[in-house]
């Protein structure tokens, strides 16, 4: 394939600033491949992993400046967001670090020969071993935290993976800047840079995930898009584990009783979460179950005036903003769809935020108004109108999987009065996270963190956000009858790493 030049883009006028790279050939792809293989025993120490990592979020945190200037230019998401961004990334770059410093996460199981057992048991020793190069394909909306330097290549790193990144096409600049302090920070511990690899444009994406070397992949995007890749790597002579993020509803129902006791806190939340980063999360709220009746109004009324003193907003580039400008009109012309405060086209570069409201017998079956039902990527939520209980659980039950799911109660039945219990029951099968009387937007960086949900939310059980994010990463292997002197020191009897592990039945070395 021709190699074509790839421009750094100004998403307030739609102009290119100035040429970064080439779109990278099939030969490129697969040398950046090949040496990604090739510095996989650089990684072998868990001692230099970690050190790496951690210089990595030093060396990131040192170039702020010029990292934050050059991702607010190609991106338009202002200083502070992509300031604490960066500051998050540097800060899960250093969690994985004390992960792979503490090794729970090899899952070391050693059971010693019992010949009393029914069948016996031989002599059987089990961890967690690196799975090979890691395809990571950047997000657009989160150019440090699900980018170069992100999640995905976080925990692959801290696993023992090389990765190789597909650089999204708004931000690669910024992705060039960023490859470049990964690289110079592996050097100062002896990895070769090709440990982090980048390639540029749509066909190298394509190109990438059909390697035979590479052993798995991590995506965040679109459902198209994704299901393409996820289709790619099934269809692979060898098939790989494809943990892609794909897109996400994150309805949140709110009780009569929570309406009637707080609609105005809940209307003026609301509007915060949805217009947050001009609605460009993958946890935005996009449906939400309210109440008819008074309460419901108030919380309607508290929604339209808060939205309606939010400025309009730049989005990512601007296919996102004409995709969000269509996306609305479409939802707005359906019949019966109100519109209190209407979101669109703010400007010439620009989009308003504003919401839509529809009666919940329209989505009680498939039809037309099952676009309501999908996600619209921008700073727009629809409000869902309820008579009773059994048309908010019906509309729940037409729901595709999603990242999160979050009901607001009243304060009895936070207490476990009325149907509290039963609606975290109802909420559970939809979506990784539920949250009570809360909001999605905003996913701490915790090992009790699950980031992800049932299909189309993500197309694996794992979560691309916390510590068992390096699950992705690793496969177990057991070794039967081996005799001591050949076994890897992690399985040693004498434990001569101090690990973490099960031995002979017993937890050892966790408090």
């Amino acid at each position: 394939m021709a190699a074509a030049p790839v421009w750094s883009v100004d998403p307030r006028t739609g102009k290119q600033r100035e040429q970064v790279a080439v779109e990278a050939t099939a030969q490129e792809v697969d040398a950046a491949v090949r040496a990604a293989h090739d510095a996989r025993g650089s990684l072998s120490d868990r001692t230099v992993r970690a050190a790496f990592l951690r210089t990595a979020a030093d060396r990131l945190q040192t170039a702020k400046d010029q990292l934050v200037e050059a991702a607010d230019a190609e991106t338009a998401l202002g200083p502070v967001r992509l300031t604490g961004e960066l500051a998050r990334t540097c800060y899960q770059l250093r969690a994985f670090a004390d992960i792979v410093d503490e090794g729970a996460f090899l899952d070391v199981v050693i059971n010693h020969p019992d010949d009393t057992a029914t069948p016996p048991i031989p002599d059987l020793r089990r961890y967690k071993v690196p799975l090979g190069v890691v395809a990571v394909y950047s997000a657009s909306n989160f150019p440090f935290a699900f980018s170069v330097a992100g999640g995905d290549t976080a925990s692959a790193l801290a696993a023992g993976c090389p990765v190789v990144v597909k650089a999204h096409p708004d931000h690669p600049g910024l992705s060039e800047l960023v490859a470049h302090v990964l690289r110079t920070a592996a050097a100062e511990h002896g990895i070769p840079a090709g440990v982090v690899g980048l390639v540029h444009g749509f066909e190298a994406g394509i190109e990438l995930i059909k390697h035979p070397l590479v052993a798995a992949a991590g995506f965040t995007g679109s459902v198209r898009g994704g299901r393409a890749l996820f289709d790619a790597a099934a269809a692979r002579p060898v098939p790989i584990p494809f943990h892609g993020e794909l897109g996400s509803l994150n309805p949140v129902l709110v009780t009569e009783a929570a309406a009637a006791e707080r609609a105005e806190a809940i209307g003026a939340g609301l509007a915060g979460s949805m217009t947050l980063g001009v609605g460009q999360f993958c946890v935005k709220p996009g449906l939400v179950l309210a109440p008819s009746g008074a309460a419901g109004d108030q919380l309607v009324k508290s929604l339209t005036d808060a939205v309606s003193n939010v400025e309009a907003g730049v989005l990512l580039d601007h296919r996102m903003r004409d995709n969000f400008v269509a996306g609305v009109a479409e939802r707005v012309g359906l019949p019966d769809v109100e519109s209190p405060v209407t979101p669109g086209a703010g400007g010439e570069h620009t989009v308003s935020a504003g919401f839509l409201t529809v009666a919940a017998d329209k989505l009680a079956a498939e039809g037309a108004y099952d676009l309501l039902l999908e996600e619209c990527f921008g700073p727009v939520t629809v409000v869902v109108r309820y008579e009773d209980e059994d048309q908010a659980k019906t509309v729940l039950s037409r729901l595709p999987g999603n990242l999160t799911a979050t009901v607001h109660v009243s304060t009895e039945e936070a207490a476990g009065q009325g149907r509290g219990p039963e609606l975290l029951a109802e909420l559970t099968p939809l979506a990784g996270r539920v949250l009570v009387n809360g909001w999605p937007t905003g996913v701490a960086v915790a090992p009790a963190q699950h980031h992800g949900g049932p299909y189309p939310a993500t197309t694996s059980t794992s979560t691309s956000v916390g510590g068992t994010a390096i699950e992705r990463w690793l496969r177990p292997v057991v070794y039967q009858g081996a005799p001591e002197a050949l076994l890897p020191p992690e399985l040693k009897d004498d434990n001569p790493l101090g690990l973490p592990r099960r031995f002979n039945g017993t937890l050892e070395g966790r408090a």
